[in-house]
């Protein structure tokens, strides 16, 4: 039997800016990479490819897998992230992996309302899995539920990581800018040369 699920997850975000506006830190999609995956379990392949080494899932207290996704993310020149899943597989586990494929597919974008600053997008996410014979007499509505739920985990897990790491690692990259913006200043006034700095809108 094979189920095919989708589903997906908004966020919206409040950003208290820096002077370093948070369309720059969205131009390294490296650094959201970082703040929705555990860095130890990232690996870069490049050409804004990321291989993630996901949390370990649970379907229907039975099958405990840990998936590897590819996941291309890319920015615009507004500062708009796209992501993109390449490809999924289950390592180590072969009859799970020649029946399992993990899809994600996201974005987050900048919105000005009101003279505030968030952070919007969406996460989708579908899972395609045929279970084997033994799950025959399972009622699909029950299996839907599952696998529904294994779904929404791994957007959940997503979002919460964007909720709590993002903004943390914005701040902390600004100041770094500021010190970096500081230093050119004093080393430009100490030599006498005319400053020209500017952030691109």
């Amino acid at each position: 039997m094979k189920i095919c699920l989708a589903v997906s997850e908004p966020i919206t975000i409040l950003v208290e800016q820096e002077s370093v506006p948070i369309q720059h830190y969205l131009r390294q999609p490296q650094r959201l990479v970082s703040a929705i995956a555990d860095p130890k379990l990232m690996e870069t392949l490049g050409g804004d490819r990321y291989r993630l080494k996901m949390r370990p899932l649970n379907l229907l207290n039975l099958y405990h897998f840990q998936p590897t996704v590819v996941l291309k993310v890319w920015s615009s020149s507004r500062g708009t992230v796209y992501l993109q899943s390449e490809s999924s597989e289950i390592r180590g586990v072969n009859y799970i992996n020649a029946r399992f494929s993990l899809k994600v597919n996201g974005l987050l974008s900048i919105l000005q309302k009101e003279g505030k600053t968030y952070l919007k997008g969406e996460a989708f996410v579908e899972v395609n899995v045929e279970l084997p014979q033994l799950f025959s007499l399972t009622p699909k509505s029950l299996l839907e539920t599952a696998g529904q739920s294994l779904a929404k985990n791994v957007l959940l897990r997503i979002k919460q990581r964007l909720l709590s790491h993002l903004l943390a690692d914005y701040h902390q990259w600004a100041k770094g800018e500021e010190l970096i913006l500081d230093d050119t200043i004093k080393n430009q006034k100490s030599t006498g040369e005319d400053l020209v700095w500017s952030w691109k809108p």
